[in-house]
């Protein structure tokens, strides 16, 4: 016998978690259907409540069976036939309170990000741990102790604190990024200031081999190159001894295997040398401090790059001003914005930014709101619009009513939004994870063998050949670059999105993004304007033209749905007759009694149901529904009375919008619950090849699956909540809106600006990140591919030489320059116009 069963989820973020749960939760044979939100799963069928837990577990998130005693949230229903525009607060943004950001030191490396990503998902209580490279940082989310976390990373072998505000998170990552430049700096330039000297010498004068003659010079360098390796480079031996006691292995420990095998060889030598035949006593002072020197030249270089790619974000923490003026007793006073909150009044005049969201009271004003949005013209604002932090004021003078102070502001929201994003992983970064955790093993075991080769087989002497190999190895394969190869593009490119107003939920959508074919809109409010109107009016069966619209008006007071606001609107200030028993007829319409009648306003459906037949009925809807018109049916029992066709006009940049996404190649859909004929006309004028028409809210998702079932990688383009549920099942989901007026707990992608041509921005966006962060992957695995076995020697009978130890390190650090470098193209990204 079937049950319900309710579990508690934790650890879902977006509609692709949503999804994902569903459909495993299902895949199940004792499933009958599961209804899955953000934080709860309802499951019919006979599974034993632990076998659901173990598999939504299984899926990455965690699940607990729901206390019976709570009250279970209703699931979302809808009842308007066509979408309604989402008017979500602010304070609907995800909320932050879960989550923890950490500053993470002593990370090097991609070995590292999975070091620190597993002690802190064995931390109780976390859901998910997203550590980010680039940025030397980590998101934690789940109901954990700040302390524990901290102890974890720290039981790993690095350094962790907690940062709460984000101007001292980004004023301790400005400050510790200068530390370490300088850091790397003087360090580099002790280490070649020592290298350059000892190599140019042994070049040009001295050949590097010890003799009687020159024992007691090499062993002053042998102590001086002891104390340069200390000093320049003794954070790569205490990152690898700290990596050795905790069973790992780093970028650090490769470099400290090399430095110090060529050091401890020359040092052998130097002190014993009748142990050596004469042909073995070369010297490698110079390899150990050069290798030092340019590697940590390396690190310094890319730090200045790493501090570049943060810019596109950093501008928008720019946009919040240090003090408001604040109106208090009618007068003005200047205070510092940690000290402004919810309920206060201020002022605003020409020039000024907006210190805090607020909603005005007094006044008129243009505002800029390019740097949020990305909407290039000012907004007219008065009494009763909202205002948000980081906007400007172009002119006017405004009064208005602090709202949301903080870390609770749109602004601030967008910038946590898009770090989050930015320590999220694709699936081809995943990939990248699981080679990392691998990949200084296997190259150890690659630098012994390599050496073994050499030491058995090859040429004399062999103990110069095997040592010059293991280093030249050990240093070469170091995966900075493959570490920082899709964090470095994944922060570049998402900061920069955000720069065009399009916030990135998690880099899965974006990589998702770069792959469809075919994209679904939503018709009204994303491709019309969202703002019908009332075009004309045919009354029957003796009605009155005003008396009908009285009626209508009546019947629709109180909706927000834009059909109803159009019939009030056209109905003015009419006074307007009492309704009793009203009812919200799902997809289809209204109903109510007036006057003891019962009326009922909806579509066509509606009045079949009811058995409302006229013979002119039909030919009238056929004919306005040709031009675009959608009609809504006015009937008194089973008499009709009157029908309003109503217009919403395609907004102004929908069909050259429209063209341009035809030519790059993506089919293009109407996703409509408007009828067939008026969807066909509007898809006609607007440019759209398919028309999916007389969809119910509730099954515009199964209309995605279907397209998804044919083999389309499709995008929902919607703005409304009744659009939630096809952005959940989309490959993509994309919320197109005003900054707060948008569905970005389930969308993929949200564009906080309510134009069409945003979602050729976003598209353009994710594929110029994608195909930035596969760059520098093939970057990254061709210098590994390539460099491993020419530094094993591979070269050998063609060259007769080997390569430099010297040399390998200039190529790593370079490696790692070059990926930043070619990530930071991207913040100079213009979509196409």
């Amino acid at each position: 016998m079937s049950q319900t069963t309710v579990l508690k989820l934790d650890g879902l973020s977006c509609g692709h978690c949503i999804k994902r749960v569903k459909e495993t939760l299902e895949k199940r044979d004792d499933v009958d259907q599961a209804e899955v939100s953000l934080d709860e799963a309802r499951v019919t069928g006979d599974a034993a409540p632990q076998a659901l837990i173990a598999v939504v577990e299984e899926a990455g998130y965690q699940a607990a069976l729901a206390d019976d005693a709570r009250p279970k949230p209703e699931p979302l229903t809808v009842s308007d036939p066509q979408p309604e525009a989402l008017t979500a607060a602010p304070s609907q943004l995800p909320a932050t309170d879960d989550s923890f950001h950490l500053l993470i030191g002593g990370m090097s490396c991609a070995s590292c990000v999975s070091r620190v990503e597993h002690a802190l998902q064995q931390v109780p209580g976390t859901h998910q741990a997203r550590v980010n490279l680039a940025e030397r940082s980590a998101l934690v989310m789940g109901d954990v102790s700040p302390d524990a976390l901290i102890q974890a990373v720290r039981n790993a072998g690095y350094d962790a604190e907690i940062i709460e505000d984000e101007s001292e998170r980004r004023e301790k990552q400005q400050q510790t990024a200068l530390k370490a430049m300088r850091r790397f700096r003087w360090q580099a330039l002790l280490a070649l200031a020592f290298g350059l000297p000892l190599m140019g010498w042994g070049m040009l004068g001295d050949n590097m081999m010890l003799t009687a003659d020159n024992r007691v010079t090499w062993l002053t360098l042998d102590a001086v190159t002891l104390v340069i390796m200390v000093v320049a480079g003794g954070h790569f031996y205490r990152s690898a001894w700290r990596s050795l006691l905790n069973g790992s292995a780093t970028m650090d420990t490769l470099v400290a295997l090399g430095t110090a095998a060529a050091w401890l060889y020359s040092s052998a030598v130097t002190l014993w040398p009748a142990a050596f035949p004469s042909e073995a006593r070369h010297l490698y002072y110079e390899a150990s401090v050069m290798i030092i020197g340019l590697i940590n030249l390396g690190h310094m270089l890319e730090q200045r790059a790493r501090q570049r790619s943060s810019q596109a974000l950093e501008r928008l923490l720019d946009l919040t001003p240090p003090s408001a003026r604040v109106v208090i007793a009618g007068e003005e006073k200047a205070m510092p914005l940690s000290e402004v909150t919810p309920g206060m009044t201020l002022r605003l005049t020409t020039g000024d930014r907006v210190p805090v969201d607020g909603v005005i009271v007094q006044g008129q004003a243009w505002l800029d709101e390019a740097m949020l949005t990305g909407e290039a013209l000012p907004q007219e604002k008065s009494a009763g619009d909202k205002v948000h932090a980081g906007t400007v004021m172009q002119d006017g003078s405004v009064l208005f009513t602090a709202s949301a102070v903080g870390k609770n502001t749109t602004l601030s929201r967008i910038v946590n939004l898009v770090r989050q994003a930015q320590s999220s992983k694709p699936e081809l970064s995943r990939l990248v994870d699981k080679i990392s955790a691998i990949f200084v093993p296997a190259v150890v075991a690659i630098a012994l063998l390599s050496a073994a080769v050499w030491y058995f087989i090859g040429p004399a002497p062999q103990l110069v050949y095997t040592l010059v190999i293991a280093t030249t190895v050990l240093i070469i394969a170091c995966p900075c670059a493959l570490g920082l190869a899709t964090p470095m593009s994944l922060t570049a490119g998402m900061g920069r999105a955000a720069e065009f107003g399009v916030l990135v939920r998690d880099a899965d959508a974006l990589q998702r993004a770069s792959t469809l074919n075919t994209l679904v809109f939503d018709k009204t409010g994303t491709l019309t304007e969202g703002k019908p109107q009332v075009a004309a009016i045919r009354v029957f069966n003796g009605a009155d033209e005003q008396q009908a619209l009285s009626l209508a008006a009546a019947l629709e007071q109180g909706s927000q749905h834009p059909l109803a606001r159009a019939i009030i609107g056209r109905a003015g200030q009419a006074a307007l007759p009492e309704v009793t028993g009203f009812r919200t007829l799902g997809g289809l319409g209204v109903s109510g009694q007036i006057q003891d009648e019962t009326w009922r306003l909806g579509n066509r459906t509606l009045m079949a149901q009811h058995n409302v037949v006229e013979e002119e009925m039909d030919k009238a809807i056929a004919s306005q529904a040709a031009k675009g018109m959608t009609p809504v049916l006015l009937a008194a029992g089973n008499q009709l009375k009157a029908i309003f066709f109503l217009r919403d006009a395609l907004r102004q940049e929908s069909v050259a919008t429209l063209q341009q996404l035809r030519e790059q190649g993506y089919r293009l859909v109407m996703l409509t619950g408007d009828n067939e004929i008026t969807a066909q006309a509007i898809a006609s004028e607007a440019g759209i090849d398919d028309v999916i028409a007389g969809v119910l809210p509730d099954g515009k998702a199964e209309a995605i699956k279907k397209l998804q079932q044919q083999g389309a990688s499709v995008a929902m383009i919607g703005d409304g909540i009744n659009d939630a549920p096809a952005l959940a099942q989309a490959d993509v989901g994309i919320a197109i809106g005003s900054g707060s007026d948008v569905a970005i707990e389930t969308a993929g992608i949200t564009l906080m600006r309510h134009d069409l041509h945003a979602v050729v921005d976003a598209l353009a966006v994710a594929k110029a990140t994608l195909r930035n962060m596969k760059q520098n992957l093939l970057g990254a695995f061709i210098y590994n591919a390539c460099g491993i076995p020419i530094a094993a020697g591979v070269l050998y009978p063609l060259t007769g030489t080997l390569l430099s130890p010297v040399v390998a390190g200039a190529a790593m650090a370079l490696s790692s320059v070059t990926v930043v470098s070619n990530a930071n193209r991207l913040l100079r990204y213009q979509p196409p116009k």
